[in-house]
């Protein structure tokens, strides 16, 4: 029979570094994330949001985006896109002869990610809608990599916890099943903040990359 159920939290917020602001774009997104441990195969549920804009010229977006965008922080900015991510989960441990092992490993993953709707989309002048087209692509595309970093932890999380060998005890092999938990949510953040990092370097060169993409209408 199981000895003990636990159930490991750790929660923060972090927003992401700021990209470079071009005219239509402040600074692209902000990452929420709540972790706890827990799976091999985990329980993964994703889920969309988005938020109107309106406006017609580039400087009516950008401010739309700055009013309207999701906020999240004590400094209260507002971003054009985000990914929310929560871990959970719980862990059995199973004791006998003077021995306790890990039983059941469950990891949840919930990632909700938010992005942006134009309205006047269908009505917007040609050089502003390819503007736009492409940035929102590319928003839903960095936001759609943080949640996919995000799996990549929360199996990495599972297996790790389902390969701890028995302990003395099982008070022992909860401070085990911590430790891990917490330096896989702490790799999981910095991957998170390098991968901003490197999205804030290139964002202008690869903006202006995509729109000349677009623009010679390649499929």
């Amino acid at each position: 029979m199981p000895q003990a159920l636990t159930k490991l939290n750790h929660t923060g917020t972090r927003m992401s570094a700021a990209l470079a602001r071009s005219p239509l774009v402040p600074a692209l997104l902000l990452l929420l994330t709540s972790a706890c441990p827990t799976l091999a195969d985990p329980a993964i549920i994703k889920t969309y949001s988005y938020f109107n804009i309106s406006g017609r010229t580039s400087e009516d977006l950008d401010a739309e985006l700055a009013r309207r965008g999701p906020q999240t922080g004590a400094a209260g900015f507002r971003h054009p896109g985000a990914t929310e991510i929560r871990f959970g989960g719980d862990i059995t441990y199973h004791e006998s002869e003077g021995h306790c092992a890990v039983g059941d490993v469950n990891v949840t993953l919930r990632t909700k990610i938010i992005l942006p709707r134009w309205k006047n989309r269908r009505r917007a002048e040609p050089g502003l809608a390819l503007i736009w087209d492409t940035l929102s692509a590319d928003i839903k595309r960095h936001e759609e990599r943080h949640a996919e970093i995000a799996r990549q932890h929360a199996r990495d999380l599972e297996k790790a916890l389902l390969a701890l060998p028995p302990a003395n005890n099982c008070a022992v092999l909860e401070r085990q099943v911590g430790t891990i938990s917490r330096r896989i949510i702490d790799e999981h953040d910095r991957d998170q903040l390098r991968f901003d990092m490197v999205e804030a370097r290139n964002f202008e060169d690869r903006m202006m990359r995509l729109l000349k993409y677009r623009s010679a209408g390649a499929p």
